[in-house]
């Protein structure tokens, strides 16, 4: 009886020379892989366009988050008058609100401006004093060499100078027209955006109308609760900063407060930020021992924000761990500056609301091949 003889191995491994068997969990990271790197390159192509109209982009943002808090006042008015004029009415009261606040923080700066400028000069002269002495032993001549230096650059500069004051003169033509049209996207907004969506929807196919219906609904609920939400929470940092920085006797607490209200909006940065230019207005106006309770109250008040404020206002909108948010907000830096920082939480958490809600209705996420 002859013995068998097996075929002999092919270099693969495989015996005959057939196909090499692929590993299940290498098709299942290639079939992912390619997908992602597709959505990739369509998100890089979407961001490559937007960046081409930045300013569009802006200025719609802007309209969302100004529809976003006024769409509860003007639908208050409604019922009293009609919506038009509701509309009219909240969005006048809101600008006259916030031209109000500015006309306040600017004269308050005016009436302080010749104090501030003596406690400055003598706050300079008193850091410069203990930095003279033990344990630091700067030279004295060190910040007249310092000062000498800075003029002659300034002075080898000047052009340079005034070519960036007349950029900064068209950048604010340009930032006043991108409010012109979020204001007026932000007027229409208010007032018929249900009707605009439904329109939208319309055109739709049928198989996809259901969808964007139930992405949109989402999409929106958590944008407005994020933008109602950080209002709050700006609003709070702000009126805990200002009455703080009043009690310690720090000049232009009102106008610091504003800031630190600015800055809240960028997440889990932005507050320690605005703190710290506090902090050196308090010690070259008070001295250090205030600039280093003004540093305290950095640590107090993110505390506050982080494990407070966040958890109990933010958490029925917005749902995303800490690290998301960092990333989002580093990310949204490095794409597009300020801006992104400012865009990239709401718009990660408008996506991952999407995504859940689309869950929920039976669209379900297959598995690929």
């Amino acid at each position: 009886m002859a013995a068998s003889v097996e075929p002999p191995a092919s270099p693969l491994g495989r015996p005959g020379g057939g196909e090499p068997r692929v590993p299940g969990w290498l098709r299942i990271a290639g079939a992912y892989a390619w997908r992602i790197i597709a959505v990739g390159i369509v998100v890089r192509f979407a961001f490559s366009v937007l960046g081409q109209f930045h300013r569009i982009a802006v200025a719609v943002f802007l309209g969302l988050v100004i529809a976003a808090v006024l769409r509860p006042a003007a639908g208050l008015l409604a019922r009293l008058m009609p919506r038009p004029l509701a509309v009219a009415v909240a969005i006048v009261g809101g600008i006259v609100l916030v031209l109000g606040a500015l006309a306040l923080v600017g004269e308050t700066v005016a009436d302080q401006r010749s104090g501030l400028e003596r406690e400055f000069v003598a706050g300079i002269d008193r850091i410069e004093r203990q930095l003279e002495e033990p344990p630091f032993r700067l030279p004295a001549d060190a910040f007249a060499d310092l000062q000498s230096r800075i003029g002659k650059l300034l002075s080898s500069h000047r052009s340079t100078l005034i070519s960036t004051a007349l950029s900064g003169a068209s950048r604010l033509l340009e930032v006043l027209t991108v409010l012109a049209l979020a204001l007026f996207c932000a007027v229409f907004f208010t007032h018929s955006g249900e009707r605009q969506w439904r329109w939208m929807c319309d055109q739709l196919p049928d198989g996809a109308r259901q969808r964007v219906t139930v992405a949109g609904r989402a999409a929106w609920r958590t944008f407005t609760g994020y933008t109602h939400g950080i209002l709050l929470v700006a609003a709070t940092n702000a009126v805990l900063v200002g009455i703080a920085l009043f009690a310690l006797g720090v000049p232009l607490a009102m106008p610091l407060a504003l800031l630190e209200f600015l800055a809240a909006f960028i997440p889990l940065i932005g507050s320690p930020i605005a703190l710290a230019v506090a902090a050196v207005v308090a010690l070259a106006s008070k001295g250090p021992l205030i600039a280093l309770v003004v540093v305290a109250l950095i640590v107090i008040i993110g505390q506050i924000e982080g494990h407070l404020l966040h958890p109990i206002v933010m958490s029925w909108a917005v749902r995303l761990h800490p690290v998301v948010v960092a990333l989002a907000v580093v990310g949204g830096a490095v794409a597009a500056g300020v801006i992104g920082a400012v865009v990239a939480v709401p718009l990660v958490a408008v996506v991952w609301s999407v995504y859940q809600a689309l869950r929920a209705s039976g669209d379900e996420i297959t598995t690929p091949a």
